[in-house]
């Protein structure tokens, strides 16, 4: 398996491979117009993983210049149970170390059991907090 850094050219098959992964939710920010400002501003920072040619783990992954998030982090089935997802979760944390970033959230569904269970060894803590969100655009 190769892990390398997501690209523009990469957008349409992480989205369909979000799509298909139960866990993940998807909103009305995850287009490709939206995905490619994220990933200009936070260059180098959201991963790949492939088998061959196909995509079968990514993750999105940014900062605000003080704390690290990563959404939508997901692997394929068949491909789980393997290290994949351990190895994409590294890389995002080894970017954000490299500039300077030295805290990072990761948001997870409350029904996400398996990544319930997956970020406690990744040595993440769950935290109460609440979320609140105002839409600029009136969309909910």
């Amino acid at each position: 398996m190769i892990v390398r850094v997501m690209t523009l050219a990469d957008l349409s098959e992480v989205l369909a491979l979000w799509r298909a992964v139960p866990e993940v939710e998807l909103n009305d920010s995850d287009t490709p117009e939206q995905l490619a400002k994220y990933l200009a501003h936070n260059p180098d920072l959201s991963p790949v993983a492939f088998t061959g040619r196909d995509i079968v783990g990514a993750a999105l992954c940014g900062h605000d210049g003080r704390r690290g998030y990563l959404n939508h982090l997901a692997v394929v089935a068949p491909y789980r149970k393997q290290g994949l997802g351990s190895a994409l979760v590294e890389h995002c944390l080894t970017h954000l170390s490299r500039v300077g970033i030295s805290k990072c959230n990761a948001f997870v569904l409350p029904d996400n059991s398996s990544g319930r269970a997956f970020w406690p060894r990744m040595q993440f803590q769950e935290k109460p907090w609440p979320l609140w969100q105002r839409s600029f655009d009136g969309a909910a």
